[in-house]
């Protein structure tokens, strides 16, 4: 089983199509106001294999190369328009390898 970490713009309704993997969310764990770096290193520590977030500049601010943790940046934060292509999201989650970078945009 997966173990999936929402950062906080990630929609949480797309949890119901990662019912077979561990979900998480940075606002559960109080990890609401910490900072990329730290967070990435927190989830590591955690036992997170992957972060999904809407911050497109995340591999800009940080470097990922050293990264344990799979990251899935979901270019859209809004819900509706996410819903119709979450069973893909979800797809493209479970596919995810140990620090993996995919940024997920719909077609």
């Amino acid at each position: 089983m997966m173990r999936i970490l929402f950062d906080q713009g990630t929609p949480v309704p797309l949890r119901r199509w990662l019912a077979a993997q561990e979900v998480g969310t940075a606002w559960q764990n109080g990890w609401a106001q910490v900072s990329n770096g730290d967070l990435l290193t927190a989830a590591e520590t955690a036992g997170y294999d992957l972060l999904i977030t809407t911050d497109q500049n995340l591999r800009y601010q940080q470097n990922l190369s050293t990264r344990r943790i799979a990251i899935l940046v979901l270019t859209i934060a809004n819900w509706p328009m996410l819903e119709p292509h979450a069973e893909a999201i979800a797809a493209t989650a479970s596919a995810m390898q140990a620090g993996g970078y995919f940024e997920w945009s719909p077609p």
